[in-house]
Order: structure tokens, then sequence, then C-alpha cells
């Protein structure tokens, strides 16, 4: 009889611990499988963080530029391959225009303000709401945030200072019209640029928007002393640097680039009665194929300390009104910026009539118009 309870004893003591291995196996599997379906979540985050696919770009800016910001975005975004193509903002409308029923880019970056307007009421450009967009001032942005202006760029004599001093060149707009800079002035391809297009327009405007005969007349006596029309920027830096020209017109970011970056010879002068400040905007393509990875390129364009950073490195006037001053650079805190008064959207509406006509009937015919 001991034998049998002793017996009983240790069958009871075995299922015990059986019993509890089997207890602590279930404790490790659900434990595992709970970390497993955590690592999964994890996992499932991750990818919803990390944006990947496309992201096509039209642009006007400078390449170094353009090639700057893509790197340090690629650093935030490593899974979205960036594409960009560089032309005159006039292309870029009417690449997509071409483009409408079928949108080939995403972004458009760099448009001047008549350019966008444009596009804006073709329907080319997505509405959206941008987090930032309570810092831009409502007249450099569309009310639909179609476009968004992301600089400010004044349009200003260009002087090449190895042949003139900023004190010695033409002070105001009307001094260009000085027989003296005959075959001085060399200007970039008016048709295929914003910038371009937006100075002459500018120019008829200061006569009276509704008598642009006299603005056509002042272009015409522009002709006259315009020694050539080059065919892109590039061309107009080679042939100032080589003084076949000492004068040009242009845009006050580009002429600091070139001075302080490169072996460029070239200075301003800001028109003793002001200039036409062009706001350079960009918008994200209506049904592009990647929409939303164009908005993250926004946002990232937009945030403060990327816009601080381009002023400093790359001269640009912010549109955000909420930078802190003491963070710009010292030739920013220095500008005073004087302006036309211009309607922008009577700019818009009249530029390709304007410009129609003075590539028609006064572009090589200043002598004789």
């Amino acid at each position: 009889m001991k034998r049998w309870g002793l017996l009983s004893l240790l069958l009871v003591v075995l299922l015990v611990f059986l019993t509890a291995c089997n207890d602590a196996s279930d404790d490790t599997t659900t434990k595992n499988n709970e970390e497993n379906d955590a690592n999964e979540t994890e996992t499932t985050e991750n990818v919803e963080q990390s944006p990947s696919g496309k992201l096509v770009i039209y642009t006007g800016r400078d390449e170094g530029l353009v090639q700057d910001v893509i790197a340090k975005f690629n650093e935030r975004y490593p899974d979205i391959q960036v594409e960009y193509m560089t032309m005159g903002a006039q292309q870029i409308l009417e690449r997509t225009r071409g483009e409408k029923a079928n949108p080939q880019g995403d972004f458009w970056w760099g448009g001047t303000q008549a350019a966008m307007m444009v596009a804006a009421n073709e329907d080319l450009l997505e509405s959206w709401e941008p987090s930032f967009v309570e810092a831009i001032d409502p007249l450099h942005r569309d009310r639909e945030n179609r476009w968004i202006g992301e600089m400010l760029l004044p349009e200003v004599i260009m002087i090449n200072r190895d042949v003139l001093t900023p004190e010695e060149g033409p002070q105001d707009w009307d001094e260009l019209l000085d027989p003296k800079w005959q075959d001085d002035i060399l200007i970039r391809g008016v048709l295929a640029s914003g910038t371009m297009r937006t100075i002459y327009s500018s120019m008829i405007y200061r006569q009276g928007p509704d008598t642009p005969e006299k603005g056509y007349e002042w272009l015409a006596q522009l002709d006259k002393n315009t020694k050539e029309y080059t065919q892109d920027p590039n061309a107009l830096y080679l042939k100032l640097t080589r003084q076949e020209g000492s004068i040009s017109l242009w845009n006050l970011q580009d002429i600091l680039l070139k001075k302080h970056t490169t072996d460029y010879p070239f200075d301003y002068i800001y028109p003793a009665s002001g200039a036409p400040i062009l706001v350079d905007a960009v918008g994200v393509i209506k049904n592009a194929k990647n929409v939303e990875n164009a908005k993250l390129f926004v946002e990232f364009l937009f945030d403060k300390e990327m816009m601080t950073e381009l002023s400093h490195d790359y001269y640009q006037i912010p549109t955000r009104t909420d930078i802190d001053l003491a963070a710009m650079p010292d030739w920013y805190q220095a500008l005073e910026l004087k302006t036309f008064d211009i309607d922008w959207q009577v700019m818009a509406d009249k530029e390709a009539e304007w410009m129609e006509y003075w590539d028609t009937n006064i572009k090589g015919k200043g002598d004789s118009y």
C-alpha cells in the first residue's frame, strides 16, 4: 500500500510539471506571436512612412540649385526617383498645355506669376492646401493655391563690370534708349523666357496698359540699341563676358549668383524709378501621375530652414512672411525693394497679345518702326 501511495504521489508531481511546461510553452508562443504582430505592424508603418515612386519636375531654375535641392530631398525620401527637365517658363507652359490630356510632368518649379495665372485659368494646375499656406501673402499665391510664389525676383539692369561700373551704366529704364548705348545691349531671346516676357510687358504697362502703342514705341527704341537677341541665358552670359555687349536686362538672383559664385564679371543697377518684381512660383500639375510626391516636394521646398538656406546659398528672396530676419543673409537685410504698381491680372491677360505684336512688328525692325 505504501508503494502505491508513493507512485500516486509521483504521478501527481509529474502531471503538475507537465502542465506547467505546457503553460510556459503557450506563454512563449503567445509572446512570440505578439512580437511578430508588432514587428509586422512596425514594418507596415515604415512602408507607409517611406514614399516611393517617381517625381518628374519641369523647371526654369538654375541647374546647380535644382541638383542641390533634389539631393537634399532624396536624403529625406531616398525611395523617390526624381527626374527633371530644364526649360524657360513659357516653354513649360506650352509643354504642360500640350500634355493636358496625358501629363508627363508632375511639378512645375519656377514660373512667372503671369504664366502661372494663365495655367491656372486653363485648368492645368492642382488646387490644394499646403501646410504653410497662411505664411504666404495672398498677393503671392493663387486664391485656390493652384500656384504659390516661392520667391521674389526684381528685374534689373545687368552690366559687365569689367566695362562699366554701376555708377557709369544706365541708371533707369528710359536711359537704356540713349543712342550712346547702341550695340551695347544684349537681350536673352524674349518669347521663350518668362523673365524677359515679364520685363517687356512691364515696359508696355508702365507707359499705359490701355494705350500699348506707347509701350510698343518704347520697345522699338530699345530694339534700335539692341545688338543681339541670344538663344538662351548661357549664350547671354558668354557674350557679355566676351564684351560683345556690356548691358542686359535680367533678374537680380541670377546676377548675384553669377557675381558671387562664378568668374562671370557681372553686376547690377537697380533702376531709380523701381523695378517689376516678379513672383517666381511653383505648381503641382493637375492629374499628374505622381501628385503626392509633388506635394511632398513642395512642402520640402517651402520649409523655413530650406528657404533660409537657399537665401544664403542661392540669393533667393523668400515669399514666406514668418522667417526670422536675423537668420537671413546680410545682402537680404540691406536690400531695399522699390517696385512698379502693376495689376498682374492685366499683365497675364495681355502678355501674349503684347509679345506677339512685339515679335511680329518690332523685333529687329526698331529703325523703321
